[in-house]
């Protein structure tokens, strides 16, 4: 079956479960809070800040360690939100540069929209999710502001941006990330998932993986940002989570986009997108180019078929540099992780085994590569040889 376009919802969450990160069968009690933050959008600005803080620390049963500031301090922070320290914008709102002069700390400041209860609600998503799950390729939140109606989050700041800035908007005067960092970003963004899905208790879906959620440290280690759209898996029985379809265009997974069902292997479909843009260096979607080659996905799926059109598929940019078995490889995690079947899809934690064997290659000669290629294989790592045949492709 053909898969075609298709457009997630922009809209905010349409509810946000009042479970702690740790597991909980008390779902009365949930409903009942779950009906006290329905009434924030008729509390006035002054008791709003008060509202808020209480409930962090009881969501948070005392483990939130994020500092509250005001915003005085960080207006201080970011010279009035100056717009010379603008670091970038989107639906959310925008983000600047601040430095805070107590700690002598540069952080980033996400300002987010002021727009109701609604952005309170991923506003304290974020603040639980990341005060709650600790992990290297998370990244961590300094604190948060909630004066009046202000939603601000103070974040450690990344000094290399997003993948996006270094991968789809490069200049001339930027060098391209290479074949060894690709596959280093690649996994630590994995890792990052595979916390998220089979670490964290209960589950967390993150639901808006791109490349503009990936932040760089100055040594290009990765780590996941705006968990503003996140969302608690399913438990117990369960087998996915009912929800508004929320996204970003071409990162939802097809199952995803059609009946609103979550599950972390919808998280798998959005890294496999991103996987394939870091091996090509190209956008999701991009209308600049001819109509056959503007959705990458649908783009992909036939050369996914033939190993003699593999090198169409390589960024230009990498100029040849790659191994060649490697690219086999990755290419291969990708399809896999595109199959329109949520079921057919590896575990996020299969990924990261086999990115960690891609990631630990240099490039080599042929002999060496194909010596590599003899140790034990995880069972993604095997689909490899199947990649060209119908075991590893994209369904069409």
């Amino acid at each position: 079956m053909k898969m075609n376009c298709f457009r997630c919802c922009v809209a905010k969450e349409e509810s946000f479960h009042k479970k702690t990160l740790k597991k909980s069968n008390q779902e009365q009690k949930n409903n009942k809070s779950q009906s006290s933050f329905d009434n924030l959008s008729l509390k006035t600005d002054s008791s709003r800040r008060k509202y808020i803080a209480e409930e962090i620390a009881k969501l948070g049963k005392g483990n939130i360690s994020a500092e509250i500031f005001s915003y005085l301090e960080l207006k201080i922070a970011t010279q009035n939100f100056n717009n010379d320290r603008l670091l970038g914008e989107g639906g959310f709102g925008r983000v600047y540069k601040g430095h805070i002069e107590s700690k002598n700390l540069d952080v980033a400041v996400k300002q987010l929209d002021r727009n109701g209860f609604q952005g309170t609600r991923e506003f304290l998503v974020e603040v639980l999710i990341l005060s709650l799950l600790l992990h290297p390729n998370l990244v961590n939140l300094v604190g948060y502001c909630s004066d009046g109606d202000q939603r601000i989050l103070v974040y450690e700041y990344m000094p290399n941006g997003s993948l996006e800035d270094h991968l789809l908007e490069t200049s001339p005067d930027r060098k391209p990330l290479d074949w060894d960092t690709r596959m280093k970003i690649a996994e630590g963004a994995a890792k990052g998932l595979e916390y998220l899905h089979e670490k964290a208790n209960p589950p967390v879906i993150y639901r808006d993986f791109k490349a503009s959620n990936i932040l760089l440290d100055e040594n290009f280690n990765p780590k996941l940002s705006d968990f503003g759209l996140a969302k608690l898996g399913p438990t117990g029985d369960k087998s996915h989570v009912s929800t508004r379809v929320m996204g970003t265009y071409g990162y939802c997974a097809p199952e995803y986009a059609s009946t609103g069902q979550l599950t972390a292997k919808s998280d798998v479909y959005s890294f496999g997108v991103v996987f394939l843009e870091m091996i090509t260096g190209r956008r999701v979607i991009d209308t600049s180019k001819p109509s056959e080659e503007q959705d990458l996905v649908l783009w992909a799926q036939p050369l996914f078929r033939n190993k003699k059109k593999f090198h169409l598929m390589v960024d230009p940019l990498l100029e040849g540099k790659y191994p060649r078995k490697g690219l086999y490889q990755a290419l291969a995690i990708a399809a896999m992780c595109l199959q329109n079947e949520a079921s057919v899809r590896p575990l996020i934690s299969d990924v990261v085994t086999a990115l960690a064997f891609l990631a630990g290659n240099k490039k080599k000669d042929e002999d060496e590569e194909e010596a590599a290629l003899d140790t034990p294989k995880t069972p993604l790592q095997s689909n490899t040889d199947n990649i060209g045949t119908s075991e590893a492709s994209v369904d069409t």
